[in-house]
């Protein structure tokens, strides 16, 4: 346990540092002005992440399973391996200039306040956390140790989501009330992103060799293990993940959530469930969201679908039929559609009409573009070659914050009316321990912010 004793020095030390004007270190360990990085979580995502950082140093690898990190190790036989990443930010503190988190939901924010509260740079997949105290907490930390921080939605990084908002701004779609979205997820079976396990609770199974069940849990409770939590179907389970909904909706509402200024809802809803097992994923459900004005702007309707349910298709849409996912803006003026990302936008019109809107009516860009995806876009600010990234704490953390009281909704299959400022469900009792999550013995992290 010597490791845990020096990190606890660590984090007072980073506490006490921050404190007075912390700046961390910037490439201080690479004389080459590469990185160095350290990746949380290699398989999965983390390939996806590892893999887009060719040009900087890949020095620290910590996944809970060597199984599924094994082609990280072989591809990076010169970076020192870890199960803990409690254990690698002691070893190697020093050493990092920025790290990579790629975990399931549940273990997003101990890794990333582990590496905050030692001056890291953090690259964080969605959804941020996995409840609204860690959101919140992120977000004061970013600022409370100095680091560059971004989330890893990669439509926010691209041009068909500051199109939306260069129309939305520009008076073209005019006021907003009303908000349309749909996933054909989750689809379920084995080897996919949702499995259904042939009991509830699921049975006990062997834990496989290689693979570190307890690690794996962090801060979650105990129980047995199963193969229908891990490798990826773990966010089925609300205890590991945010289900359909939180997985997606960093994506799919991310342009109305950004363009309309949407911030919290007052209200979130179940409409529809087809019903599941406790603290388990429905098969199908609709959600709505409930916004209050925003200054000049109307209140906002926002209706989620899921698991193959649409909305009705209207004649003014001019669309035959609507894609398996998508998302709809409904304007005084225009409509504007995407699919389930925000990457590829455009106002709902005849193909005739749109074609000759595009050439002759199209306004010129306003935001600056992102090039290379959210994983350069982070890199080149922490090596101060790029502005802040979009999805930074400030921003993803709220867009996170508001998907996860739709999440509660859904999980409990009821009306959710929530109290942004107090950070409160105000019609339910007890709620207070979704919005901050007990967490287990030497997992807590975050309690130094406020």
């Amino acid at each position: 346990m010597n490791f845990i004793s020096r990190r606890n020095f660590l984090r007072t030390a980073s506490a006490v540092t921050a404190g007075a004007a912390f700046i961390p270190n910037l490439i201080s360990c690479s004389p080459s002005k590469k990185l160095n990085i350290a990746v949380i979580g290699v398989g999965g995502r983390g390939k996806a992440n590892w893999s887009s950082c060719p040009e900087e140093n890949i020095v620290a690898l910590c996944d809970v399973d060597e199984n599924r990190a094994a082609e990280g190790f072989n591809t990076f036989p010169n970076a020192r391996r870890f199960k803990d990443f409690r254990k690698m930010f002691d070893e190697m503190a020093n050493e990092i200039d920025a790290v990579l988190i790629s975990t399931p939901d549940h273990t997003h924010f101990a890794a990333t306040m582990a590496a905050m509260q030692l001056g890291k740079h953090v690259y964080v997949e969605k959804p941020l956390a996995h409840n609204v105290w860690q959101l919140r907490t992120l977000k004061k930390a970013a600022h409370h140790y100095n680091v560059i921080t971004q989330m890893g939605n990669q439509g926010h990084a691209t041009d068909g989501i500051r199109r939306i908002k260069e129309w939305v701004d520009a008076g073209i779609v005019g006021d907003v009330k009303e908000v349309i979205a749909w996933f054909n997820g989750p689809e379920f079976g084995e080897d996919k992103y949702f499995t259904k396990p042939s009991q509830f609770p699921p049975a006990k199974e062997p834990i496989p060799a290689g693979f570190d069940w307890d690690l794996w849990l962090g801060p979650a409770s105990e129980r047995p293990y199963n193969h229908v939590y891990h490798p990826k179907s773990w966010r089925g389970f609300y205890d590991f993940g945010n289900a359909e909904l939180g997985d997606w909706a960093c994506h799919t509402l991310d342009a109305p959530f950004w363009s309309l200024e949407l911030g919290m809802p007052v209200a979130t809803e179940t409409l529809f469930s087809s019903g599941a097992p406790e603290d388990f994923l429905p098969d199908q459900s609709i959600i709505q969201f409930e916004f209050p004005a925003r200054g000049n702007r109307p209140p906002v309707t926002l209706k989620w679908y899921e698991g193959g349910l649409k909305p009705e298709n209207r004649p003014e849409w001019k669309m035959d039929e609507l894609p398996g996912s998508g998302m709809i803006m409904i304007g005084e003026k225009q409509n504007i559609i995407t699919g389930g990302r925000p990457n590829n936008a455009q106002l709902m019109m005849s193909k005739d009409e749109w074609e000759s809107w595009v050439a002759n009516e199209m306004p010129e860009a306003t935001i600056p573009r992102v090039e290379g995806g959210p994983q350069q876009e982070f890199l080149d600010a922490v090596k101060g070659n790029g502005p802040k990234p979009g999805s930074n704490f400030d921003y993803a953390t709220e867009l996170t914050e508001m998907s996860l009281i739709g999440v509660l909704a859904q999980r409990f299959n009821t009306r959710i009316e929530y109290d942004a400022e107090n950070m409160r469900v105000t019609n339910h009792e007890g709620m207070e321990r979704y919005i901050k999550e007990p967490v287990r013995n030497g997992w807590s992290y975050g309690e130094e912010i406020v």
